[in-house]
């Protein structure tokens, strides 16, 4: 049993099993979310900037590439995936071009467009990053059974899949 001190509130509140520990545990998945957010600059190697972690954020949606045929990965684009305004974007986009993550190329769909490239820098900075998440999430989870550490992982990423599905419907239908 895990201390109460470790649980969410909502949870602790609970007490017993059943219909109302289950509700207050489906609950408390918001709040956890919002800590992990918060949390995700966790240093365990070696600091991460502010803008490191900003960048990695356009990196990831660069090297995401399309998520349908005929897209290509524009600022538009960059702003559309993290819910920002696209003056927002633009300014990301900029900082990762400066900083020699990205370059700008001409679309070759419509050649009015400018898409978005990953340089080597930036491979070599979203790696390193990656690096850093492993680290982080085995550090966390360093006092797991191994069996929970990869079972918690399979899910993590079975409920971002189903995230990306369920935006998909939500924006087809």
């Amino acid at each position: 049993m895990e201390p109460s001190s470790t649980r969410p509130k909502s949870v602790r509140r609970s007490g017993a099993h059943g219909p109302l520990a289950e509700d207050a545990l489906l609950d408390a998945v918001g709040p956890a979310f919002s800590r992990l957010r918060r949390a995700a600059a966790l240093n365990v190697e070696k600091p991460v900037s502010r803008k490191d972690m900003s960048r990695t954020l356009v990196l990831n949606i660069v090297e995401e590439g399309p998520e349908h045929n005929g897209q290509e990965i524009t600022v538009g684009v960059v702003a559309e995936r993290l819910a920002v305004d696209p003056s927002v974007a633009s300014r990301m986009v900029t900082d990762c071009i400066s900083a020699g993550y990205l370059v700008r190329a001409a679309s070759q769909q419509d050649g009015r467009r400018t898409i978005l490239e990953m340089t080597d820098e930036g491979l070599e900075m979203l790696a390193a990053f990656r690096r850093h998440q492993r680290a982080a999430f085995e550090f966390i989870t360093r006092d797991w059974p191994e069996d929970e550490r990869l079972q918690f992982a399979r899910l993590l990423i079975k409920y971002v899949g189903s995230v990306a599905e369920a935006r998909d419907a939500s924006v087809g239908g």
